[in-house]
C-alpha cells in the first residue's frame, strides 16, 4: 500500500514538472523530498519567479501535512522569498492550489479542506498566467 502512495505521488509530481516546464519554467523535483522532509517536492523558476511546491495526489475529503512539515515549507517560502503551494491533484478534477496561509492549523497538523480548496479555485493558470 505505501509503495502504491509513493508511486501514485511520485507520478503526479512528475505530471506537475512536466506541466511547468512546457510553460516555460526551470524546474526541479527534489529527491527525497517526503522522506527527509526539508525540502519541497518541486522548484520551478521562470524569469526571476520562483514558486515552491508541495505535491499531494490523493482523492480524500481533506489534505493534511504534520506541523514540521509544514514549518519546513514555511520556512523555504520566508528564505527564498518565492511563493509556497501545497499542490493538491484531485482524482478526475486535475491540480488544486492552496497557499501556507490558506491551510488551518489542528492539534496534530495543518489542513485544508476538498470543499475549502474547490472554493478557493486556484489552478495553474492562475499561478503561472
Amino acid at each position: 500500500m505505501a509503495i502504491q502512495r509513493y508511486s501514485k505521488g511520485a507520478r503526479g509530481e512528475r505530471e506537475l514538472l512536466n506541466t511547468l516546464f512546457e510553460k516555460g519554467f526551470s524546474v526541479v523535483r527534489a529527491a527525497g523530498s517526503g522522506v527527509n522532509g526539508i525540502a519541497p517536492d518541486i522548484l520551478a523558476v521562470r524569469a526571476g519567479k520562483g514558486l515552491v511546491f508541495e505535491c499531494k495526489a490523493w482523492d480524500r475529503g481533506s489534505l493534511s501535512i504534520d506541523h514540521e512539515k509544514f514549518e519546513s515549507l514555511r520556512l523555504w517560502r520566508d528564505n527564498a522569498l518565492m511563493e509556497t503551494y501545497m499542490a493538491w491533484r484531485m482524482n478526475g478534477q486535475g491540480w488544486y492550489f492552496i497557499k501556507l496561509d490558506e491551510m488551518t492549523r489542528t492539534e496534530k497538523n495543518y489542513t485544508v479542506t476538498r470543499k475549502t480548496a474547490i472554493k478557493i479555485g486556484r489552478r495553474l493558470e492562475h499561478i503561472v498566467g
